[in-house]
């Protein structure tokens, strides 16, 4: 197969460069001033934006030079005189905006935003809930008031109980109790008073002595008692450092506990001065008078020095 000429006829055969070779001059190729660069050439170049809407593409933008941009009207800011928008062509939407009535707007023949209404509104609301707070504070102030007035006219817990009597009530007077010590006391046999060991509290710095045998007694007639009932029988001794013990006996019965005469300082054993302290039985008496005993029998452990008594 020989090289030859086939024209050119077809755009793929077109060489923009031909005027560059012998053979495309001969041809007639002449550098590019519009389209390739030989005669009758295809342009297929168009610039972006050169054919407007439903109108024939304008002569000039056919015929552009190759690699030319055909030249547009105005600057950046300006529309391309070739183009025309669709609503201003015969036919076309309407795009113009309606503004419907009272929509927003800042201009003068537009309304904004109802901002004083919104105002009020909250207005409104705050005003409710504080009047709401304050009929609810009123209420609460008053069923406070109430209770107050009902807790003032209701006797209270303390107003129903009755008081607990009084050490001096428990006699049924507001007077001191009896009491007594060892020089009122009736002994009986083989019992007597001395004051040689301090510490005694009676008038003198007397005691009862000589109670440490079977068959002694320490008897004290009680006066005054003006309200039957239970008391406390208190007795006032010295031991010489162990537990000592008698039988009670209230008018003439033996009472359900024996008086303790007990070392509840743990004083010295031997040591009769240190050895005072106090130690109490329940009785009941009766009203007025009262026989209350101490006695040394068969059991009991009677090694102490007595010298006052008292009720409570």
């Amino acid at each position: 197969m020989t090289p030859g000429n086939n024209g050119a006829s077809t755009p793929e055969d077109d060489d923009p460069f031909g005027y560059l070779y012998a053979d495309g001059q001969a041809n007639g190729a002449q550098p590019p001033s519009g389209g390739y660069g030989y005669p009758n050439s295809v342009n297929r170049v168009r610039a972006v934006g050169t054919r407007p809407y439903g109108q024939q593409q304008p002569q000039a933008a056919q015929t552009a030079p190759y690699g030319q941009v055909p030249q547009q009207q105005g600057a950046y800011s300006r529309p391309n005189a070739h183009y025309a928008a669709p609503e201003t062509l015969p036919g076309g939407a309407t795009t113009a905006q309606q503004q419907l009535p009272g929509a927003g707007g800042g201009g003068r023949g537009g309304r904004g935003p109802n901002h004083k209404g919104l105002l009020i509104g909250a207005i409104a609301v705050v005003a409710a809930v504080v009047i709401g707070i304050g009929v609810a504070m009123l209420g609460g102030d008053k069923d406070k008031d109430k209770a107050s007035d009902e807790v003032g006219t209701s006797p209270t817990q303390s107003q129903e109980s009755k008081p607990s009597p009084s050490k001096s009530e428990a006699g049924g007077s507001t007077a001191e109790l009896p009491k007594t010590d060892a020089k009122a006391l009736r002994l009986a046999p083989g019992v007597s008073t001395a004051s040689d060991i301090k510490g005694s509290k009676a008038d003198g710095g007397v005691y009862v002595t000589g109670f440490n045998h079977v068959g002694a007694t320490v008897t004290w007639t009680v006066n005054g008692i003006e309200k039957a009932g239970a008391y406390r029988l208190y007795a006032r001794y010295s031991v010489p450092g162990a537990d000592a013990n008698a039988t009670l006996l209230v008018n003439g019965k033996a009472n359900a506990q024996p008086m303790g005469l007990k070392n509840f300082i743990n004083s010295p054993k031997g040591d009769w001065e240190k050895g005072w302290q106090t130690s109490w039985a329940p009785v009941t008496l009766t009203k007025g008078t009262n026989t209350i005993e101490l006695a040394c029998n068969e059991g009991n452990q009677c090694d102490a020095i007595l010298d006052k008594f008292w009720v409570q």
